[in-house]
């Protein structure tokens, strides 16, 4: 009679919220190691505005996630110091539009120091910003920031768009020895995908993009808060018979120009699509590069839907202002008579 035992079984997936998969990745991260700090507005006791840092001053001391005077510039400076003497400090900007008063410290310092000091001087330092509208959040709370960063020589810029790169974006960008701006969709905040902890799902390193649903007839371009419009709009698409490619860059900084051209060279056509306005935005340098990287594959030029270029208006009026899949739709039917 053999006396083997059956393998315990998997631990089963469940429905987890992208606010839980951030979560568990900073705990994952300061457990292991002892040099990542958490600081921030109310990052401690009451575990954050969205609760994303709930539960890690319980677990690890208020010095290792640490209350901060309502003082942003404050907040990363201290930041830079605490990396130029070897820690890993992870820093929570309450709101997108309440980063600004820091920017001084992340242009003159963060982004700068490693090529100042020709590499001796890395400063591995995770920047959290809660970004985005869909939450029907007032001015201040709302804004699409990303176009000041990526434009910063020196900051890697990452947004995910999923529960599991939720987790494993951030726990990447902890780890990097060059400062990483963590942009988070506030609007993704409670959405659920079955996710086991235990067992991530691996994510590839920052700067890389990924096809998250096939087609033929053209290719949505887009990022953080826009991939589920866009998915939506896919599948919408149907109905007007078009098959719509949908890619979910991750990553601005470093941009995965190998990936997207070979999706836009596939179908021949690219909508890019996100929430920040379209003068200047990231849109604009997306549709630049596909244009010197597929000029002889397109068969129409590349277009944008994007938010419009006004200051974030209020609650009852941003579902004017954020793309919608009709807002994408029509742009792949201009798509479709460039063609003709």
């Amino acid at each position: 009679m053999s006396t083997a035992t059956a393998p315990a079984p998997a631990t089963a997936r469940k429905p987890a919220t992208m606010a839980q998969a951030l979560n568990r990745a900073l705990r994952d991260a300061m457990a292991e190691d002892p040099a990542v700090h958490v600081l921030g507005e109310d990052v401690g006791a009451l575990g954050g505005v969205f609760r994303i840092t709930d539960g890690l001053t319980k677990e690890f001391g208020e010095t290792r996630c640490t209350d901060t005077p309502l003082a942003e510039a404050g907040i990363l400076g201290a930041a830079v110091g605490m990396a130029m003497y070897g820690l890993r400090p992870v820093v929570e900007m309450q709101f997108d539009a309440f980063a600004y008063p820091s920017f001084e410290q992340l242009i003159s310092h963060v982004a700068k120091m490693r090529n100042r000091t020709r590499g001796a001087l890395p400063l591995p330092i995770t920047i959290r910003v809660p970004y985005g509208g869909g939450i029907g959040g007032v001015e201040h709370h709302s804004d699409s920031s990303e176009a000041y960063y990526l434009h910063t020589p020196g900051l890697h810029v990452v947004t995910p768009a999923t529960v599991g790169d939720a987790y494993g974006l951030l726990r990447a960008a902890i780890a990097s020895d060059d400062p990483v701006v963590f942009l988070e969709p506030k609007r993704l905040y409670w959405s659920k995908d079955d996710w086991n902890p235990d067992e991530p799902a691996p994510v590839e390193p920052i700067g890389r993009a990924v096809v998250r649903r096939p087609g033929r007839s053209a290719t949505l371009i887009t990022y953080g808060p826009s991939l589920p419009v866009c998915l939506e709009a896919a599948e919408a698409a149907k109905e007007e018979g078009w098959d719509l490619e949908v890619l979910d860059l991750r990553s601005l900084v470093p941009f995965d120009d190998e990936t997207v051209a070979a999706a836009v060279r596939r179908t021949g056509r690219a909508v890019v699509v996100h929430e920040s306005a379209g003068f200047g935005g990231a849109g604009a340098e997306i549709a630049a590069r596909v244009t010197e990287r597929c000029f002889h594959h397109l068969e129409a030029p590349v277009l944008r839907v994007a938010g419009f270029d006004i200051p974030y208006p209020p609650p009852m009026l941003e579902r004017h202002h954020l793309p919608s899949v009709d807002r994408i739709l029509d742009a792949v039917g201009r798509l479709q008579w460039e063609a003709r």
